[in-house]
Parts: structure tokens; sequence; C-alpha cells
């Protein structure tokens, strides 16, 4: 099941201030030791790809409350804080042009963990995999423009990347774990994060689309020529009525036949003879349109189903950059850091008490501490 909720991600322009920023980086660093040392990369991890935590953590280091930032800015300040630091945790990636360079920053963290060359292959298949369905495979109108991969000395990962809906000028935030992954293809997602619910969606990675999914392998192993057949069937004046008529005269733009398909790609995949859906949507060059063109045949001519439902919940400590919901109070923020500091050098001479008394006050309290 995926787990949904409400988090607002306008578009917001401009750069953390730098005193902010300095800031987000030292504090951050100070959590996400206290959070290792006593519960484990694993459990920073599964934090991570948790969004009610993951909005409160941002909102702890003084970012927006309802920014597309909340997402760039908060792992860009992670990326920093935890570059040099033996914790058994590297985060690459990052937004825009950095997130192209994914693949490449992989390497070159699984060498300073000593990660054997078997796992390097499998976490940069993770990574290109995760951005691949989430533009391609659910296609909800967010394009990708953020990628932040994190990973541990144990070969496991954790995925944040956003989308952007240009019309819309919101953001849209998705979650992965590794180690509630069984799929790449269905019910990837640990969460997903939008105030928009859209009211159709082509969801491909929805357990309501499994037999869509199996069609589509069939379909795409008997060569251009056939799928060429297939989509002018598809495309004719008949089928759209009868398709008009299953949808109640409402027919979304997600279920319209592409007006393009990389013929060259669908003879690749012939050629590749894919034995699943994974590894059909693995290929390079398989986009959009192929997969939305596949589907479209599913549906209309094998009358296997695809799902067209929205498949997307959140959280102050500090203030927020743009005063919202009120001014970071800087003076507070580097009492905290201090604070933070403290209790990590204490600890690590074996002084542990006042991490104790955190675990204490938590309980005390009865609220969760993010």
């Amino acid at each position: 099941m995926k787990r949904v909720g409400i988090a607002e991600l306008p578009l917001h322009h401009g750069h953390a201030p730098r005193w902010l920023f300095s800031r987000m980086v030292k504090l951050g660093r100070e959590m996400v030791r206290i959070i290792i040392m006593e519960q484990g990369a694993d459990e920073f991890l599964k934090k991570l790809s948790s969004p009610l935590w993951f909005q409160a953590f941002s909102c702890v280091l003084g970012f927006d409350w309802h920014s597309s930032g909340t997402t760039t800015v908060t792992m860009g300040a992670l990326k920093e804080a935890l570059k040099d630091e033996e914790l058994g945790i590297k985060i690459v990636g990052g937004k825009g042009i950095v997130a192209r360079k994914t693949l490449e920053e992989i390497e070159k963290a699984c060498d300073s963990l000593n990660l054997h060359s078997s796992t390097v292959s499998r976490l940069k298949y993770a990574s290109r995999m995760a951005a691949k369905v989430d533009n391609v495979v659910l296609q909800d109108g967010f394009k990708l423009y953020h990628h932040s991969f994190v990973l541990s000395e144990d070969g496991k990962w954790a995925v944040i990347q956003q989308g952007l809906n240009e019309n819309a000028r919101y953001a849209r935030r998705y979650h992965w774990l590794s180690t509630k992954l069984s799929s790449f293809v269905e019910e990837p997602h640990n969460a997903i994060v939008s105030d928009i619910k859209k009211k159709f969606v082509l969801d491909m990675t929805a357990k309501e689309s499994e037999e869509a999914r199996n069609v589509c392998v069939d379909i795409a192993q008997e060569g251009s020529k056939r799928v060429k057949r297939l989509v002018a069937e598809v495309s004719r004046e008949k089928e759209q009525a009868t398709l008009n008529k299953w949808l109640g005269k409402e027919r979304p733009a997600v279920l319209f036949m592409p007006r393009r398909i990389n013929w060259r790609v669908m003879d690749d995949i012939y050629d590749i003879k894919p034995r699943n859906y994974e590894e059909l949507v693995s290929i390079r060059g398989v986009g959009a349109n192929i997969v939305r063109a596949l589907a479209l045949i599913s549906e209309v001519i094998y009358e296997k189903p695809v799902s067209i439902s929205d498949p997307v919940k959140y959280t102050y400590a500090h203030g927020g950059k743009d005063g919202v919901p009120y001014p970071v109070d800087r003076k507070t923020y580097d009492k905290s850091i201090s604070i933070l500091r403290q209790i990590v050098e204490e600890a690590r001479i074996g002084n542990k008490e006042k991490l104790r008394a955190l675990a204490r006050l938590k309980r005390f309290s009865q609220a969760k501490v993010f």
C-alpha cells in the first residue's frame, strides 16, 4: 500500500541565504550523528523515507515549511554535512545538473565505503530505475528535477526525488526505501507527497495494473509492425468512442494515444525480448510515450485495465526562511547546534547520559521526536 497525505510544496525561486544554509549544515550534521550513534544507519534511511519525519526535519532545520525547497535545500544541506563524516552513510545526487552526476558520485561513494563492484552496479541500477519509474511508469504530470540517493555501508539505500508540474507551479516528492522494496514496477514507493491530487493519472505501478503490465510485455515482444497496427486500431474513432463511454464521456489526456512513438526503440525491445515489465522499462530509450501506447493497447484491445487513480500525507522549531510561520531565530538556532554538538562529543567519550535524558523526555512527553 502506498502511504499518502498532504504537504504544501509550491515552487519558490531563489536560494537559501548563506547564513541559514551554513546553520542547516551544522545542525543537520549533529542531528544525524545522534540518530546514527543511537539508532544506526538503517534507522536514518528509514526516517528519510518517511514524509512526516522528513517534513518535520526540514522545519527543524529552519527552511520553508511549505516550499519546494523543503526537499532540495534540506538534501543539499545534508549532503554537505555528511560528505566528510565517517558515519557509514553517503548522499549523492541533487538538483538539476547535479542529479546527472549521480551515477558517477555513487561510484566514488562506494569506493570510500569499500563496497564490492556488484553492489556498486546494484546501487546504480536502483538510482536509475527509481528516476525512470517516477518519470515514465508513473505519469502524473510532474517532471523530475531533483534526485538524491542515500546509501549505507551495508548496501542499503533510500531515494528522495522531486518533480515539478510547470502549469500548477507545484512540486511533488517521492520517497523510496530499499528495505521495503519488493519490485521497482509494482507499488515501489514508501510514500508520495503532494498537495495536488489529480483526477486522472496513468499509474502503471499500481497493483491494479498488473495484468496490463504483463500484456504490455507480450505486445512489445511481437515487434514494431504488429504494434503499429494495434496503435492504429486504438486510434480509430470507434475505439475512442468506446473509451469515452467507458470513462463516462470524460477522456483524460493520459489515455490519448501519443502522436510520436520511437519505433527504433520498439525494434530494440523486440531484439532484447524482455522477460517482464521491469526489464521492459529498464531498456534504454523506453520513455513515457512507449509506456502509454502499450498501456492503451492493453486497455482498449485486450481489455486489461490500467490504473488512472492518482497515488498521492504533511510539521516548526526555528522558523522559516521566508518568515513563515515566523522568522528564523538565529540565536536559538546557534544554541541548538551547540547543545547537540556537546551531546555528541560527550557521547563519543562514553558519557551517554544526555542522550538517555533525551530519550526519557521523549517518553515523558508521549510525542514523537523526529
